[in-house]
């Protein structure tokens, strides 16, 4: 009997959390669903009374205009230039920190490490003032640099982080038998402890992709020539100066937007979980 209540106790709990999950993904879903459905609806279906989840007459009208219109084709460039550039610096320079971080130790190691850790704590608008300032300064707002140089210098204290974890994983025998061999700690680095910490590279540089290719806020902070904007802050051309949003186009080109980064993740979503994972454990 008791057997029985507890299996019966099981399959309530499990019913539950199946509904409470796939409520969840509902909720979740319904914006993208939302967005998907827009793109294809004609003007006068999106602002039907009562609106429906499903267009009528689906077309692709919204892409062609919306494509044509806000010259998204040089917003989409933009985008790819600034991504790939930040992407490739994030992942190049927070890997040497961590590796200097996890490798050489001195007295102000520990010191340097809690600043580095602190940083994560500190909000960027403390620091928006002094940095629009530094770039004025140096004469590059209105490009591309500000949006990459800080990708060079470090790569953010979370992704340091994570290849600190990774590295301290592995044995220093390595290290040591590469010297033994002739090798400096730069031929240690590049011949030796990257190729083993691919899965955190690719976690690191699926981040640094969606956060660079979403990015609105500093784009909008530091680029003011409209031939110079990226997507995200392109998308505002669809928004006309008497408040008017051309809903359908909006919804198509963000659709477009968000194709590179939901192939990169699908691709790359095993590698990432990886990544992930093992920073996590102890070396």
């Amino acid at each position: 009997m008791r057997t029985r209540s507890q299996k019966q106790a099981k399959l309530i709990g499990r019913i539950i959390t199946y509904t409470i999950l796939i409520a969840a993904a509902i909720v979740c879903l319904f914006p993208f669903i939302w967005m998907i459905s827009t793109s294809f609806k004609e003007t006068s279906d999106i602002y039907k009374m009562p609106p429906s989840l499903l267009p009528a007459n689906p077309t692709l009208e919204n892409f062609i205009e919306g494509w044509k219109g806000a010259d998204f084709g040089m917003f989409f460039q933009n985008s790819a230039v600034v991504t790939f550039l930040a992407t490739i610096g994030t992942v190049f320079s927070s890997s040497v920190v961590a590796y200097g971080f996890a490798r050489f130790k001195s007295r102000l190691s520990p010191v340097l490490f809690m600043i580095l850790l602190g940083t994560m704590m500190l909000p960027s608008q403390v620091t928006l003032i002094p940095q629009y300032l530094l770039y004025y300064k140096l004469g590059m707002v209105d490009t591309f640099w500000p949006l990459i140089i800080p990708s060079w210098l470090g790569g953010g204290a979370f992704n340091i982080f994570l290849f600190i974890q990774f590295f301290r994983t592995l044995p220093k025998e390595l290290d040591e038998a590469a010297k033994i061999d002739g090798a400096n700690s730069w031929q240690v680095f590049t011949k030796i402890l990257l190729p083993a910490v691919k899965p955190v590279m690719l976690a690191v540089l699926v981040m640094a992709l969606v956060y660079n290719w979403n990015d609105f806020f500093n784009p909008l902070i530091y680029l003011n020539s409209s031939e110079k904007f990226t997507i995200a802050v392109g998308l505002q051309f669809f928004k006309g100066s008497q408040g008017n949003v051309q809903i359908g186009q909006m919804m198509a080109m963000a659709l477009v937007s968000l194709t590179p980064v939901l192939f990169v993740f699908a691709t790359c979503q095993k590698y990432f979980i990886q990544g992930i994972k093992m920073s996590g454990l102890k070396g």
